[in-house]
């Protein structure tokens, strides 16, 4: 065992995994929606992510080319009820993207490399895959191993036991972009397979990949539903997901069918949720701003 690997211990021991699909979709019918809070001044706010303990979200802002090693890359923290903290939490790094916190340590994307940040003294530890193309989303699964979504290559790398490797590569995943860990699988939040630039000729939808064999599933029929970034689940075994490029957030039940929920603006990215207090946090990447939506009944 690599002693880069004793470092995220303590955290996967204590990490509670989030979501789980069951059969069914309990929970009624549409929510209502309504806005929150709102925060602007960010810079190309891509991801957020919440740390329950000090109940603090953070916010990766690319501020810059996607893919430009230029380190003008920052995290911002903001309170629970959407007041500024600070602006940058962290900076020097280069286009961060994907998050997610494991005990005290926040793991996040960044072009070629994975960050494990302690959430303490900011310390980073990395981890690169030089052979990857865009780093995008994160997740862990039950048994601590760590999965990152490549979009621009059809891949899935995993961190275990200290290695940082390519897991599974398939044109299959078709861009994939959010990643959501359950017991057996994951959840993938497919871009669909891109023509020019981000353009897609027939949009994405929400895949599965087993943990045990990599088999690869289309969740329900596969019929398209988006250009999808960040997916949650809820507390009914369902999912949130954002569609990027036509700004809107969808409910997709456990068979795949989708439920528009909200028409926002282009560049709705890597959303979180708090299903304690049903509160819905989208990053608004091209506006620069942050929005938090209270999802009721």
């Amino acid at each position: 065992m690599s002693n880069k690997f004793r470092f995220f211990l303590p955290f996967l021991a204590c990490f509670p995994l989030l979501g789980g699909c069951d059969s069914s979709d309990a929970g009624g019918g549409v929510p209502i929606v309504t806005e929150a809070w709102r925060l602007d001044g960010f810079e190309q706010p891509e991801s957020v992510v919440y740390e329950p303990i000090t109940e603090i979200f953070y916010v990766s802002n690319i501020n810059g080319n996607p893919t430009e090693k230029d380190g003008n890359g920052y995290i911002s923290t903001v309170t629970k009820n959407g007041v500024l903290l600070e602006r940058k939490w962290l900076d020097g790094l280069n286009a961060p993207k994907g998050m997610m916190v494991a005990g005290g340590t926040l793991l996040v994307t960044d072009i070629d490399e994975l960050l494990a940040i302690n959430l303490g003294d900011r310390a980073i530890t990395r981890f690169a895959a030089p052979e990857s193309l865009f780093l995008n989303d994160v997740t862990i699964d039950s048994k601590g191993r760590v999965y990152v979504s490549d979009t621009m290559d059809d891949a899935i790398y995993r961190l275990e036991e200290g290695r940082f490797d390519m897991w599974l590569k398939s044109a299959g995943l078709e861009a994939p972009n959010g990643l959501l860990a359950e017991p057996s699988r994951l959840v993938v939040g497919a871009w669909g397979v891109m023509t020019e630039g981000l353009a897609t000729d027939t949009p994405g939808h929400l895949k599965t990949v087993s943990l045990a064999d990599k088999s690869l599933s289309s969740l329900g029929s596969g019929d398209p539903i988006g250009n999808l970034d960040g997916v949650e689940a809820d507390v009914f075994g369902r999912y949130l997901a954002t569609d990027w490029m036509a700004g809107k957030l969808y409910r997709i039940s456990s068979g795949g069918e989708a439920t528009l929920l909200l028409r926002l603006n282009q560049g709705s990215a890597d959303l979180e949720f708090l299903p304690g207090e049903n509160l819905v946090v989208i990053p608004m990447m091209i506006e620069g701003h942050v929005v938090a939506y209270k999802l009721g009944v």
